[in-house]
């Protein structure tokens, strides 16, 4: 290996060209042209003597050398984040910082949304994105630091990811304030016997977490909407007698529009925690941002994790 001109600034670009396998897209991320991007992309395959990413029928392929590379780089450049950031101090209220959180929209609902809100007396010079899961691209983002934060359920939290318990979650059911079935209690032959709305993040499914409880019990309901938000489940049941199982919380927020039960079944609980990098762990506004979170969900049960 000749590193004879190898440079911290190289081995960034170098770690998100292998995150992203693609030239444009690295180039982007790193606020670089694309000539630019590619002569750092000459020096670094001068340096490592190898082509690192070679072309292929889907854009670009890692060599086997660029395989073994990631996930050292990755934690060396990580470490190199923290030790520089124990020198550096962070000021809300004069800084211009942007923070970018991922999570679904039932969560930024939950806790993001009153985080943006406290940001503007807080932090008045901050931005704050908040952004929809993106599969394994959040978790390459999440590495490069490019997401700050990651909000989700503690079964999809991924485990490379420092993690910290903000809130317990529980599901209930809403249905329109004149529904023929509101204002009392749901038993489980009417709830089976109601057509059923069913938020598939993905969008498109039928199948969810209340049809597995239903099923443990040999019962099962028909879902007849699919929809791809939360958020939509309101004006979907307006108007018609169709019945939604969704968090606590939104519900909770919906009770002035529609009418509040609880399930005539049991569905699982479940705890929804937030997730950072450890190349993020000592940064001072990362941890001012986290600790905003905590302060603001304060009372629920808090862990942590590593």
């Amino acid at each position: 290996m000749n590193n004879s001109r190898l440079d911290l600034n190289l081995l960034v670009s170098l770690d998100v060209l292998l995150a992203e396998g693609n030239v444009t897209r690295a180039a982007k991320r790193l606020g670089l042209s694309q000539p630019a991007l590619s002569a750092q992309l000459k020096q670094l395959r001068n340096s490592f003597d190898d082509p690192l990413l070679i072309p292929s029928s889907r854009g670009m392929t890692l060599t086997s050398r660029a395989e073994a590379l990631r996930e050292p780089l990755r934690e060396a450049l990580a470490q190199i984040q923290a030790l520089t950031a124990g020198a550096r101090t962070f000021d809300p209220a004069s800084t211009g910082q942007t923070f970018r959180i991922v999570a679904s929209d039932a969560i930024h609902h939950a806790a993001s949304a009153l985080l943006a809100a406290r940001l503007g007396n807080r932090a008045p010079g901050c931005r704050i994105a908040l952004l929809p899961y993106d599969g394994a691209r959040t978790q390459e983002q999440m590495a490069t630091g490019e997401i700050d934060l990651w909000l989700g359920a503690q079964s999809s939290m991924p485990p490379n990811l420092r993690a910290r318990t903000l809130y317990e979650e529980h599901f209930l059911c809403v249905m329109r304030r004149d529904h023929p079935l509101a204002a009392r209690p749901l038993d489980l032959d009417r709830f089976c016997a109601l057509e059923h709305v069913l938020v598939s993040p993905t969008g498109g499914g039928f199948h969810g977490i209340v049809d597995e409880s239903l099923a443990a019990m040999g019962r099962s309901r028909r879902v007849t909407v699919s929809l791809n938000s939360f958020l939509l489940v309101p004006a979907v049941i307006a108007e018609s007698e169709l019945v939604a199982t969704v968090p606590s919380r939104l519900a909770r927020a919906w009770a002035q529009q529609l009418d509040v039960l609880a399930p005539p079944c049991e569905i699982a609980d479940f705890t929804i925690m937030m997730g950072w990098h450890s190349r993020a762990h000592a940064d001072p506004a990362q941890v001012w941002l986290r600790q905003q979170l905590m302060d603001l969900l304060i009372g629920e049960v808090q862990t942590d994790s590593v």
